[in-house]
């Protein structure tokens, strides 16, 4: 589908709703409520979510909202929320208006708000624009679209819908298929962690689990792997809810859990096809998990994910599911846990002066650090930190783009002895970072040191050593 600046006469789309415009001077977020109609508001500066500068496309959308130009004003959204590197739209009706917040780098930022009277046309523009019923509106939805800019650029929108007492709620979330998948070292493993990882893509077979939260990097860490084996010799299956980005060469199926097509069965349909290795996109249950080990036992590589906080838990979890230790013992490869941080400007960061209690904790957590060669020695006799500040370069949020958090987990025949011994989360802990393990903790403040980061963002998702 392609956007373009004229209005779409299409016979599904309903009658746009005339608008006197009404512009009211911003206010502080902490003002009293504002009183309807609010039009093209655009939210003041504050710390910490910092509004962009007003752009030359943010006039023509708040233009458009003026004008009740609802295609126009659809293109304008995605467009600018494209310049602004966002990975999803929130489109949220409120009570007397709707609000257009964009995610950038991990961060909800409020962008614009329009009238309450507009939003039926947009909601039908998008369920137009993504093949889904118009004249429903008590259930939720989903559905894609293809969109390409007026720039040329290509996208695949992931659109959800959700009834709320005000109203639809659409979030939608933005591929871009033009994007390149990072290479492993470009996505932040570096050093020990990097040579386990690539020493477990060369095994023959067995399972390397990605574990996380929602929204940590996990896809992508997973398709950077199997691009560097995707070679014309190996078959690749992928089992994925829903297959996010399309790579040439895989065979990338879709679960449909409506019909009953789940990951343990689209698992099973795939040992039939005589893979090499396979990606099943969550493992949600025993059932999957049995038939995963099933698939590494009988000489493929298994790529998954969990939900868990670290990578040891991940061996909790799965006991937890009803897996026997045994069977992790002789199948398991490898565990990353992952988070993602934002990287800080390089052209407006400054020096930051850190507390002794923090600094205290940081020298603790790096001494416990085992591995060799992960950060320059003069980087941790100095001990500088970076402050976020905020210039014209990234918007004057202090930050600009993100970089990941990884902790990586090799099993080895003393921890494949405490597993079989049942011994404690604690012990193996100890043992994993013995083998040259590097915590999520330690890999922050490695970044930190280097100047990449913040040990602000660092502490937002990584937990402190005890």
């Amino acid at each position: 589908m392609h956007i373009s600046d004229k209005v779409d006469n299409t016979n599904n789309q309903q009658p746009v709703p005339t608008v006197t415009p009404v512009v009211t001077q911003p206010q502080p977020l902490q003002a009293a409520p504002v009183v309807a109609p609010v039009t093209a508001v655009v939210a003041p500066p504050v710390k910490d979510a910092t509004q962009p500068p007003e752009s030359e496309k943010l006039k023509q959308l708040k233009d458009a909202i003026l004008a009740a130009n609802i295609p126009q004003m659809v293109m304008l959204a995605i467009s600018y929320a494209l310049d602004l590197r966002s990975s999803d739209i929130h489109i949220e009706p409120l009570q007397n208006r709707v609000r257009l917040r964009y995610r950038i780098d991990g961060v909800l930022r409020h962008v614009v708000e329009y009238p309450t009277n507009l939003h039926p046309a947009v909601v039908s523009r998008i369920k137009i624009m993504s093949n889904l019923k118009i004249d429903e509106q008590r259930i939720p939805q989903d559905g894609r679209a293809d969109v390409t800019t007026k720039e040329g650029k290509q996208m695949d929108l992931r659109v959800s819908t959700l009834p709320t007492v005000n109203g639809e709620k659409i979030v939608m979330r933005i591929q871009d298929k033009s994007r390149k998948i990072p290479d492993l070292s470009e996505l932040g493993i570096t050093g020990t962690s990097l040579k386990n990882l690539t020493a477990a893509l060369s095994a023959p077979n067995g399972i390397i689990i990605n574990t996380g939260p929602t929204g940590s990097g996990k896809t992508t860490t997973l398709y950077s792997c199997l691009s560097k084996l995707n070679t014309t010799d190996v078959n690749i299956l992928t089992i994925e809810d829903p297959v996010e980005i399309q790579l040439d060469g895989l065979n990338q199926s879709q679960v449909h859990h409506d019909i009953n097509y789940s990951f343990a069965m689209g698992m099973r349909a795939a040992l039939r096809q005589d893979p090499n290795i396979i990606m099943v996109g969550e493992i949600r249950d025993k059932e999957t998990a049995d038939t995963a080990i099933e698939a590494s036992l009988t000489g493929h590589l298994v790529f998954s994910t969990l939900h868990t906080n670290s990578a040891v838990e991940s061996l909790t979890r799965l006991i937890n599911m009803g897996i026997q230790p045994y069977l992790l013992i002789s199948s398991l490869e490898l565990i990353i846990a992952q988070r993602l941080v934002r990287q800080v400007c390089q052209k407006c960061k400054k020096e930051a002066v850190v507390s002794p209690e923090t600094l205290e904790m940081i020298k603790k957590a790096m001494s416990e650090m085992k591995a060799e060669g992960e950060i320059e020695p003069e980087l941790l006799k100095g001990m500088k930190f970076y402050d976020a500040v905020g210039c014209d370069e990234c918007n004057h949020i202090g930050y600009q783009g993100r970089i990941g958090l990884y902790e990586v987990l090799r099993m080895n025949n003393k921890i494949r002895k405490l597993l079989s011994d049942n011994g404690s989360m604690i012990d193996i802990q100890a043992a994993a970072q013995e083998n040259g393990m590097v915590t999520l903790e330690q890999a922050g403040i490695v970044k930190a040191l280097q100047g990449k980061t913040t040990i602000e963002e660092v502490y937002r998702v990584a937990r402190k050593s005890e």
